[in-house]
């Protein structure tokens, strides 16, 4: 077993850092060419090869058990399976929890897949026209005969279905190919925009083959770096995941979510429509949302959250006072606004639900644990909100020792079509103890 003083300490970590590659550490941009990882595009994430670069000059080994408890569509998971290194990855979405567990099959024979694969597609084809009953946002976003094929390639797959693991991967290959095959433009962040055509469109069925042929082009790569999945998926919420569970945990690296009013709970409304999920927008919050911790205002308002309440919480005490002044001052500026969003609880119910996380980090993490959480500031209404450093504060309430913040890019600068000039930043939290 590695000892805890072999691992970096802080004053190390700017040595550290000098050979790894931060710019691009919070994007997930680099893994849409990466085996596995490129399997489904999902905004919120992280660059792997950082995630990889980190683990190594941590010396995480193959004795160790590295955890992401918001673990999106699976960077941290993947990585470490490429690396034979145990991980366990906690995600509440119900939907993007799927697609990473469909990631982690990829030890499923390339062979079963491709027939299973082919079987939908051979009965895809022989199905008889219908007519096709969508709700709105999937029949606004694709072409008539676009969504025929589309529709017989699902139905084919509902009908031969058996839950086998070449299943679920055919799931997911279908799943990935449903923007790339709409008309509908998608806004930063995955919204999906049916008003804004785009240019570019692939047919469906050449879309399905294709995706088919990339999926099993990387199990036979992943399968020739590691021999299993070391890895284990909680579908389920990171503020309560340890209370009767016992983990003993070396590694954290996260992303979690923002507290800049990004509706995560929307980010996939498009797929789970297609697939019967839900049925508009005003299913997702019953659906997914309320699982989620709070970085919305649809999420604080549909909830109707009483600021004291939140102020209140044993939770936020370390930073109560100054937490405290910006909410109210949130509260005082909304009324000048149209919208009046709830920025004011959604900002008090963040810093309860990431202090809420924290604390079950600490009870799962070992004594000198290194966590490293990719984050950024906001400025709702043009308050601003030092979350970095406030999630820092709430670490070191939990029982964590020490902690560092390294800046890696400033957002919001360029303030054409901006709603206030609020300089922000992104960048790395580090946090050890």
């Amino acid at each position: 077993m590695q000892t805890q003083t072999n691992l970096p300490l802080f004053e190390d970590i700017v040595a550290v850092r000098s050979k790894i590659e931060v710019s691009r550490s919070g994007s997930f941009v680099d893994n849409l060419a990466l085996p596995i990882h490129r399997w489904f595009r999902y905004s919120a994430g992280f660059s792997a090869q950082w995630v990889e670069q980190v683990l190594a000059e941590w010396k995480i080994k193959q004795d160790h058990l590295v955890l992401d408890p918001f673990a999106g569509s699976g960077t941290v998971s993947v990585v470490c399976d490429t690396m034979g290194i145990p991980s366990l990855g906690i995600e509440a979405h119900p939907v993007v929890a799927r697609i990473l567990k469909a990631k982690l099959l990829w030890n499923t024979s390339p062979e079963r897949f491709s027939a299973f694969a082919e079987s939908v597609l051979t009965e895809a084809k022989k199905q008889n026209p219908i007519k096709i009953e969508y709700p709105p946002l999937i029949m606004r976003s694709y072409e008539q005969e676009a969504l025929a094929s589309l529709h017989a390639l699902k139905s084919a797959w509902v009908s031969l279905q058996d839950k086998s693991p070449e299943s679920e991967l055919v799931w997911l290959a279908l799943t990935a190919i449903l923007r790339s095959t709409s008309t509908a433009g998608t806004a930063q962040w995955q919204y999906i925009l049916p008003n804004k055509t785009k240019k570019r469109v692939i047919e469906p069925l050449f879309a399905f083959q294709q995706q088919i042929g990339i999926i099993k082009a990387d199990l036979r790569w992943m399968q020739a770096q590691s021999k299993q999945s070391y890895a284990n998926v909680v579908a389920g919420d990171a503020r309560t995941f340890a209370s009767e569970n016992k983990y003993n945990v070396e590694a954290v690296i996260t992303s979690p979510p923002y507290a800049n009013n990004y509706d995560y709970a929307d980010a996939l409304r498009f797929e789970m429509t297609f697939w019967g999920d839900v049925n508009g927008w005003s299913d997702i919050h019953d659906a997914v949302r309320r699982h989620l911790i709070v970085s919305s205002s649809q999420h604080s308002s549909r909830e109707r959250f009483v600021l004291e309440d939140l102020l209140a919480s044993d939770s936020v005490a370390a930073i109560r006072t100054e937490l405290g002044n910006v909410v109210h001052e949130l509260a005082d500026v909304r009324e000048s606004h149209g919208g009046k969003k709830h920025y004011h609880t959604m900002v008090a119910a963040y810093c309860r639900d990431i202090s809420l996380v924290l604390q079950q980090l600490r009870i799962v993490c070992k004594p000198g644990a290194r966590m490293c959480w990719v984050i950024g500031d906001s400025a709702p209404y043009g308050v601003y909100c030092p979350i970095e450093r406030w999630i820092a504060e709430l670490a070191m309430a939990a029982g964590f020792t020490d902690h560092r913040f390294e800046k890696l890019r400033d957002r919001n600068i360029k303030w054409k079509n901006r709603k206030h000039r609020v300089p922000l930043k992104e960048g790395l939290l580090w946090i050890e103890g």
